[in-house]
This record gives structure tokens, C-alpha cells and sequence, in this order.
């Protein structure tokens, strides 16, 4: 990559397309809920955070997605010493992916053959790559637990893949400790999200706002910081 292009910003979208990035944020964060219940209710692995997430539903009888607010809104506790700065997108993944999580896995009926929670976690992984698209492309900050790492990156001068690393595997072994499922779901969830949140990311990416348009610069969504 060239000198000019790490440090040229690029371009955000213009102010007449703010509303199609709130639909964005929305939409993706309510799927990214919605994806993961499907996740739980195939029980084949959870994605890291949410093995964490499901061993403390376990411990303390909170619904996954109340537990997955209480996180959230601690982890946002702790940008206050690392001086993050949330933006809308911040706060309302706290609430939103919890409340879709809950409102799916009220909806969907349990599932306990294989042949019913295989599709079942095919479909969490796809969708939550498309959710992660729809909602980091609209630009409105990060979710909680990626400013965390991304925090902590800049504190302590760790690579973001080291903190990345050390953070979930952290949550994994609590959250299985605590009785969150990790499983085959878990190892093709992380394999498989990186590829498919960059393929959406492109799909769902704003345009840049014409030449002489007003605008604030903001960061590549295609280098966001991508959830576990």
C-alpha cells in the first residue's frame, strides 16, 4: 500500500444519503441479533462473545440477550480510561443486537435434528456476514466490543490481532466454563466471517459524496475492525 493511500481519508457519504445508512445500521444490527439466535439454536458453537454470553444466561437465568446489553454496556464502561469515543452505531448495538436476539430466538421453534440445526447454522454464519456488512458500512462507529480491541491496541502498542486473540480466547474459555456452547459452530464461524463481512462490506458500502460536497472523513469500512 502506498504512503498517500494510509494516509489520504477517504471519503464518507454525503448528508443526502443518511438515511439509507440509518436503515443500514439498523437493519444490520436487528440481523447480527437475529443471526446469532440461530447460532444458539442450532447449539453447534456460538461465535466468541456470545459462548460468553450464553455461560452467563446459564449462570445468573437472564435471557442471552439481556445479558448480551449488560455486557455490552460494560464493555463501554471501560472506552472511558482508553478515551473511545462512541458513536450512534456504538450505542445502539448495545440494545439492538440484544433485543433481536431475544425477539428471534422467541419466534423461531427449537430445533433437535441435525438435518434441521445444520441449516440452521449455515444460515446464522451467511447472514451474520451480511448483517456485519450492512451495519459497519454505514458508518456510525464501532460496536462495543471492537472499540475495546481497538482501545487496547492503541494503549498498550499490541498488534490488533494479538488483543484480538488474547480477548477472545479469554471469553471462550469463561464462557465455556460458565456453560456456553463451543463446538464445530464455533471453529467454521470464525474461519468463515472474515471473508464473507469483506464480501458484504463491498456490497453494502456507501458511495463517496460528489466532488465538492460538504463531508466528514471518516475511516475505510473495509479496514473496520471486524466483530467476533
Amino acid at each position: 500500500m502506498s504512503r498517500r493511500s494510509e494516509s489520504a481519508p477517504a471519503e464518507a457519504p454525503g448528508p443526502g444519503r443518511l438515511p439509507r445508512r440509518l436503515v443500514q445500521l439498523y437493519a444490520g444490527l436487528a440481523l447480527y441479533g437475529a443471526s446469532s439466535a440461530l447460532l444458539v439454536e442450532a447449539g453447534l458453537g456460538l461465535e466468541p462473545w456470545n459462548v460468553l454470553h450464553q455461560g452467563l444466561a446459564e449462570l445468573t437465568g437472564l435471557t442471552i440477550g439481556v445479558v448480551s446489553i449488560i455486557v455490552g454496556a460494560a464493555v463501554l464502561l471501560l472506552w472511558i480510561p482508553l478515551r473511545q469515543r462512541p458513536g450512534l452505531g456504538t450505542v445502539s448495538n448495545v440494545f439492538v443486537v440484544g433485543i433481536a436476539m431475544d425477539g428471534t430466538l422467541a419466534l423461531v421453534p427449537d430445533a433437535h435434528a441435525l438435518a434441521v440445526r445444520i441449516p440452521l447454522l449455515v444460515a446464522g454464519i451467511v447472514l451474520n456476514g451480511v448483517a456485519t456488512g450492512l451495519y459497519i458500512s454505514a458508518s456510525f462507529g464501532p460496536g462495543p466490543r471492537d472499540g475495546l480491541m481497538t482501545g487496547l491496541h492503541r494503549r498498550t502498542g499490541r498488534s490488533v490481532r494479538l488483543v484480538r486473540t488474547v480477548l477472545e480466547v479469554a471469553v471462550v474459555a469463561t464462557g465455556f466454563a460458565l456453560g456456553g456452547t463451543v463446538g464445530v459452530g464455533t471453529v467454521l464461524y470464525a474461519v468463515a466471517i472474515g471473508p464473507l463481512a469483506q464480501l458484504f462490506l463491498r456490497v453494502f458500502a456507501a458511495r463517496p459524496a460528489p466532488a465538492g460536497s460538504a463531508v466528514v472523513a471518516t475511516g475505510r469500512p473495509e479496514r473496520a475492525i471486524l466483530p467476533g
